[in-house]
């Protein structure tokens, strides 16, 4: 059977269709294959940078909250020192004031002597010791052992306790 020229080119059209056929069909194939491997990796690309900014924010904000909280600490910490230096004010300022007054209570002789026979008693009262010593100021000397007799009196009849009292010649300074 042959055939003739036309059914020729009638099958060779036929066959040139057929292939072109499976080229689009492949060539979709491809491009659907190449399509799907784009979007997977497209998919893991931005799954990745996703992961380094949510990593990078995630630093970002403990980074601010220990900026946060040594900040804190700071402020606390000021506050704190500027609490110590005022009470340090306060007190330089009340011995201060207790030396001015001490001075001129010294100046006072009755009010000094009852004074210094409160306080040597009551000394005597907070070691209830046998013996004690009394360090004073040179000029003060003389008062403290006119005033001993009664301090000493004065613990033995409250503590029914001997005590021997010795006056230092290490003196306190005169201010």
């Amino acid at each position: 059977m042959a055939l003739n020229e036309t059914e020729v080119q009638r099958q060779i059209k036929h066959m040139m269709a057929f292939i072109d056929q499976e080229a689009r069909e492949k060539v979709e194939e491809i491009d659907a294959k190449a399509e799907e491997e784009f979007q997977i990796e497209k998919s893991r690309l931005v799954q990745n940078q996703r992961l380094k900014i949510m990593e990078y924010y995630s630093r970002k904000e403990k980074q601010i909250e220990l900026t946060k909280k040594i900040q804190d600490s700071n402020l606390k910490n000021q506050s704190r020192l500027k609490v110590l230096q005022s009470r340090e004010n306060h007190v330089e300022t009340l011995l201060s004031e207790a030396k001015d007054r001490l001075a001129q209570l010294s100046r006072d002789r009755q009010r000094y002597q009852s004074c210094l026979t409160g306080l040597i008693t009551q000394s005597l009262f907070q070691l209830l010791e046998p013996e004690a010593i009394v360090k004073c100021r040179k000029v003060d000397r003389e008062l403290i052992q006119s005033i001993l007799p009664a301090c000493l009196q004065n613990y033995e009849q409250q503590t029914r306790a001997k005590c021997t009292v010795t006056i230092s010649n290490d003196y306190l300074p005169d201010t």
